[in-house]
């Protein structure tokens, strides 16, 4: 993942476009999969459905809990440079689990599009810029917060236990956004809002990919 660098980005989520029909896949898109990357990805793939399927109905925090589980059991973590030939990429859920690996942007965005699709409301969720202290580098996960002004919850590939911000000492926040607006960290708390989504190449690039269903 790129260094630390705090810029002051677009991130044009349009999440309620994006998110529902990108994640209805038909079976000839899974077949599709099957042929290029194999049955375990199109099992990934089906197993990603099911678990949207299922989970609807369940509580918030258990919704938290299994879509947590299932991206830091499904995907394996591997650097950008080596899965997509580039420093930095923002792969889309059907990227992510047709490859079955990605990095922590990758796990971050998948786990908040399928929560959205399981209607988590996007302000209770921010992708969020860390620097991983132990680990000296920088570092994304998803953070979930139940009720404004309250510490959020870390959901996190490194450690797959699903904490409360406050209990993270070896997350550093530096800066979080969602599809309403971008945040200055502030300890572990919400931070400081500092403007509207704008525009985030990688973003629209991730977009428009979600949409038209590539992978």
């Amino acid at each position: 993942m790129a260094g630390l660098k705090f810029v002051v980005v677009s991130v044009c989520l349009m999440v309620a476009a994006v998110a529902p029909a990108a994640l209805d896949f038909s079976a000839e898109l899974i077949l599709k999969v099957k042929a290029k990357y194999g049955e375990q990805a199109s099992d990934r793939v089906l197993s990603w459905q099911a678990l949207v399927k299922s989970a609807q109905s369940l509580p918030e925090k258990e919704k938290l809990k299994r879509v947590n589980d299932f991206f830091n059991q499904q995907v394996e973590f591997v650097d950008d440079s080596y899965l997509w030939g580039t420093v930095d990429y923002w792969a889309t859920p059907l990227e992510v689990l047709a490859k079955g690996a990605g990095d922590c942007e990758d796990y971050s965005i998948a786990k908040y599009f399928t929560l959205r699709e399981l209607g988590v409301s996007d302000s209770k969720m921010r992708i969020t810029y860390v620097k991983a202290i132990e680990l000296n580098q920088a570092h994304m996960v998803l953070t979930y917060f139940e009720k404004p002004g309250v510490v959020p919850m870390v959901l996190d590939n490194l450690n797959p236990i699903i904490k409360l911000a406050s209990k993270r000492r070896d997350l550093l926040p530096v800066y979080s956004f969602n599809g309403s607006g971008l945040w200055l960290a502030k300890l572990r708390g919400a931070g400081k809002k500092i403007g509207g989504s704008e525009r985030l190449s990688k973003w629209d690039g991730l977009k428009s990919r979600m949409l038209s269903k590539e992978f």
